[in-house]
């Protein structure tokens, strides 16, 4: 058979790319509905919208910014809240507080851990492990920083005498709440849920001081797992591996957040001029005596706080203050990355 001749019905013509115009204007959804972010775990974010779990992604548009527990978040989507449905958080909610840390001091990048809290909980322990005050320092400075109170639940009462640690902090305008186990029970829960009452508390700490522990016991059901000290290093074993915002039984407006426990505190993103507002005490001092552009470290001629410190009329007190201005001292010299975190 001859060839057949073509005719244009054979050609076949592509349509060109961008048959839409592209825009830089985006939804603006309106229909989103707020949420509040109860835990983080693989990208999938728990909320609560209604008193219902809805789970989560991230949209696109939101880019690198984190999620964090505590945040307020505007979602769309399948919002029933029912197994396999998947809504979008489409807006972050401006934050009131934003509690960060860094892996040390001389790390530029910082963490969120969470956001929208009142109140920084330092949990340690009495014993078992010691308490290290240093890492108190630290979470209080970040607290302060982040615009949060800070309170210190001091555990494990039944082991040590909770009197000496809490007039130190006392001091500095730092309340505590002490817990001891009794016959197996915890007491001075009572206390405790009066402290956090009407707020959203973080609690912070170092692995095996109790804190999950606690959280069990404040919200019965929680399931937070916990461990015990390692005989050999004195630490705690991690056990809980991500941040989670549990209700209080019979409030709809008492939260903890629960963390994991942490081996240091970095302050990398703290301004060091903010470090000494942390230790109210010696801030007084400070601001009363100290010459103009005193750097308050063990070579600053004339700094009022080492005749403050030697000024005190009785050994306790000289201690005391003593630690203080030593623990002071030990993180402006770490924020130069020449110091440990513990």
């Amino acid at each position: 058979m001859p060839p057949r001749e073509l005719d244009e019905h054979d050609v076949r013509v592509r349509p060109g790319r961008g048959s839409r115009p592209r825009t830089k204007q985006r939804p603006a959804h309106a229909d989103a509905v707020r949420a509040f972010v109860t835990g983080v775990d693989r990208g999938r974010y728990q909320t609560l919208v209604d008193g219902r779990t809805i789970v989560a992604m991230k949209a696109r548009d939101l880019g690198p910014q984190r999620v964090v527990p505590g945040d307020e978040v505007d979602v769309v989507g399948d919002l029933t809240g029912q197994p396999g449905t998947l809504a979008r958080i489409v807006r972050i909610a401006p934050r009131r507080t934003v509690l960060r840390r860094t892996a040390d001091d001389a790390d530029p990048s910082e963490r969120v851990i969470v956001a929208n809290a009142d109140q920084l909980v330092v949990v340690t322990a009495l014993a078992d492990p010691t308490p290290r005050t240093r890492m108190i320092d630290r979470c209080v400075v970040a607290a302060y920083d982040a615009g949060m109170d800070a309170l210190l639940v001091l555990t494990k009462a039944d082991r040590a005498d909770p009197a000496p640690l809490g007039a130190l902090y006392a001091a500095a305008g730092v309340p505590s709440v002490v817990t001891r186990r009794d016959d197996g029970q915890i007491s001075g829960l009572d206390a405790l849920h009066a402290a956090l009452d009407d707020r959203v508390s973080v609690l912070v700490g170092h692995s095996g001081v109790g804190k999950s522990t606690l959280v069990n016991a404040l919200v019965p059901g929680a399931g937070r797992a916990t461990g015990e000290v390692n005989e050999v290093t004195g630490r705690g074993r991690h056990v809980s591996t991500s941040a989670v915002a549990l209700r209080l039984p019979a409030s709809t407006t008492t939260w903890v957040i629960d963390t994991p426990g942490v081996r240091s505190f970095g302050l990398a993103h703290v301004d060091p001029a903010h470090l000494l507002a942390a230790f109210t005490d010696l801030a007084q001092v400070a601001q009363s005596s100290c010459p103009r552009g005193c750097t308050h470290l063990a070579d600053s001629p004339d700094c009022a706080l080492d005749e403050w410190v030697d000024g005190a009329d009785a050994v306790t007190v000289c201690q005391t203050r003593h630690a203080r201005l030593d623990s002071l001292r030990r993180l402006l010299v770490s924020r130069q990355g020449t110091d440990d975190l513990d």
